[in-house]
């Protein structure tokens, strides 16, 4: 595809002799939010390993911007504008909301005071200005994985891929994220999004990937995904007739 940011080919990724991927592949467009879902144990975070040079793919490839991936270092693919959050957050706890995202900032400058400036500006986007000084790891879940998203936001990405931003939230701290993410695409911004709240993830996506023991179980817009007899069996199991 020639408007595609990011293409996975034919990933499989073996620990010994356990396939945690499976031959997958998917292309994710320029400035569309995909959808990455599927039962606990599916693979989807391995797969985020294997995009982001955590773990090297056993077989297939990953391209970015039409560049191979596979060897890369994470830093390395941060540099050429692909970042990702973690499904547990872990700030700096003893260092300030700031400088927890002047260190996403310094991957792309060696001035503290440019640093600074792009740390403010990515907390004003995640609306956490007014806790610039406060010391991170006070911070309540809510805002801690606001905090993540703007560490990653500092590094300047063009894609980001968010693991389970929601994961541990209640509703209103979760609909606060859902609209950061939709703020986010209509900044420009490319995401791949894992998460298990299957109302946010059909209201947020353009398109889904749906994996199942690690191999791609289904693919395309949410209502058609939503209504996939094998998505419905893979969550909840055989139908039963009432």
């Amino acid at each position: 595809m020639a408007d595609a940011i990011l293409q996975i080919k034919h990933v499989s990724k073996f620990f010994g002799g356990l396939a945690a991927n499976s031959d997958v592949s998917f292309d994710v467009t320029v400035g569309t939010i995909m959808g990455l879902i599927g039962p606990n144990g599916a693979g989807k975070t391995t797969l985020f390993n294997c995009i982001t040079g955590y773990y090297p793919p056993s077989k297939g490839e990953v391209l970015f911007k039409g560049v191979r991936m596979n060897g890369l270092q994470p830093n390395q693919v941060c540099r050429l504008g692909m970042a990702r959050t973690w499904q547990k957050v872990r700030p700096l706890a003893k260092m300030s909301v700031v400088d927890n995202v002047m260190v996403g900032a310094l991957a792309r400058t060696n001035s503290l005071k440019v640093a600074r400036e792009v740390a403010m500006e990515q907390l004003r986007v995640v609306k956490l200005e007014k806790k610039a000084a406060f010391i991170a790891g006070g911070l309540p879940i809510g805002e801690r994985k606001k905090l993540e998203v703007a560490r990653v936001l500092a590094t300047k990405p063009e894609l980001l891929l968010l693991d389970e931003v929601m994961g541990g939230l209640n509703q209103a701290e979760s609909e606060e994220i859902i609209l950061l993410i939709l703020e986010l695409k209509k900044l420009g911004l490319t995401q791949v999004v894992i998460e298990h709240d299957m109302k946010a993830i059909m209201r947020l996506s353009d398109r889904i990937v749906v994996l199942n023991s690690g191999e791609k179980l289904a693919e395309g817009e949410p209502k058609e995904v939503a209504e996939n007899p094998d998505v419905i069996t893979a969550y909840l199991g055989e139908a039963v007739h009432a």
